[in-house]
């Protein structure tokens, strides 16, 4: 424990050894206003957690244990659950009810409709749960996510699609018919678990489209945007994978109804994520690249009119393993603690 002088909240991160679990653990560790004080691994149970991640050593002395719901009440105030999607919601409803803030990564709380979730995962066990839960996507619910017990952080690919377009979903500047998003991650996007599809030989020098017209975060993007516009919203998103370790951009393509110049999108934008520390709206000289968010929990935004067709193309760039997932889900941790919603998350980008 930090000798601070004061209490700190303690923070438990629940499948901790996974990409997400790890980025967490790493963000954690040097968050000025938490304890990391329990770590939970079924594969690692009994290892020290930086002989699992090496990069760890001098920063993470904690040694991962065998999940259960008693020790972890006993260890932590707020629980991080990093687990695939089916596992926390069979481990929630218990962590709420002996009043714990919880914050899940997996997709089984990021829905309103159990419905939808159902017909893209798995039959839903913790229906009740559901409506509590607040969608964690920090600049667009900050307000319902201060208040909030039980977090259903976004996924990467929705959080790179919404953030552009909801402000001009909201201002009506867009034909929500008409919406095309294509989408590029790195490879850790998939998970830490092997698979031929993420082997070297099959990422390198190649760039792949998958799960066309069916991934399943195309519903929860809808979902949202459904929401926001007030009217059903359906979308074309295509997802790729790229030969690189971090990283996502983003480009949407929409068709303008109103007879808009570039200053009244910049307007549109800029205003509306004004208070946002981790939205910077970028130029045309300066497109979102992904080599500027790496490690970082930035999104960066950026658009271009094209005035022959009257369609909008905007751009974002994010660091899936951080504003994608671990550093988001960090964000929320802060504005439901009443904390700098920076605090801990606030890195100056790589410059190469």
């Amino acid at each position: 424990m930090r000798d601070t002088g004061e209490y700190m909240t303690r923070v438990g991160v629940v499948g901790a050894t996974g990409y997400a679990g790890a980025e967490l653990v790493r963000i954690l560790s040097g968050h000025p206003d938490v304890e990391l004080t329990i770590l939970t691994s079924r594969q690692y149970a009994g290892i020290r957690f930086d002989e699992i991640y090496p990069s760890m050593a001098g920063s993470v002395k904690l040694t991962c244990s065998r999940f259960s719901i008693d020790v972890l009440c006993d260890m932590a105030d707020i629980v991080f659950m990093a687990l695939p999607h089916k596992l926390p919601m069979a481990f929630v409803p218990d962590l709420v009810r002996q009043g714990k803030k919880v914050i899940d990564l997996s997709a089984d709380f990021r829905f309103k409709d159990a419905s939808i979730y159902e017909s893209v995962y798995q039959p839903h066990t913790a229906k009740d749960f559901i409506e509590r839960a607040v969608y964690g996507l920090c600049e667009i619910y900050h307000d319902k996510i201060k208040n909030a017990g039980l977090i259903g952080n976004p996924g990467c690919y929705p959080t790179s699609v919404l953030l552009p377009l909801v402000p001009l979903l909201n201002n009506n500047f867009l034909n929500i018919n008409t919406i095309i998003a294509d989408s590029k991650s790195g490879a850790s996007g998939a998970g830490r678990s092997t698979s031929l599809a993420t082997h070297f030989c099959e990422v390198n020098e190649s760039v792949r489209a998958y799960k066309v017209a069916a991934h399943r975060h195309g519903p929860e993007i809808e979902e949202v945007l459904t929401r926001e516009s007030g009217e059903p919203v359906k979308i074309t998103f295509v997802p790729h994978l790229v030969p690189m370790t971090r990283g996502m951009q983003t480009t949407i393509y929409a068709d303008l109804i109103k007879n808009v110049g570039p200053e009244e999108i910049l307007d549109c934008l800029s205003l509306f994520y004004s208070d946002s520390p981790f939205v910077r709206i970028r130029s045309n000289d300066f497109p979102p690249d992904t080599s500027h968010v790496r490690g970082t929990n930035y999104c960066d935004i950026g658009f271009k009119i094209d005035k022959r067709n009257n369609r909008l193309i905007l751009m974002s760039a994010i660091d899936n393993l951080v504003k994608g997932a671990a550093g988001q889900a960090v964000q929320n941790m802060n504005i439901m603690l009443g904390l700098d919603e920076t605090a801990g998350i606030f890195n100056v980008p790589f410059p190469v």
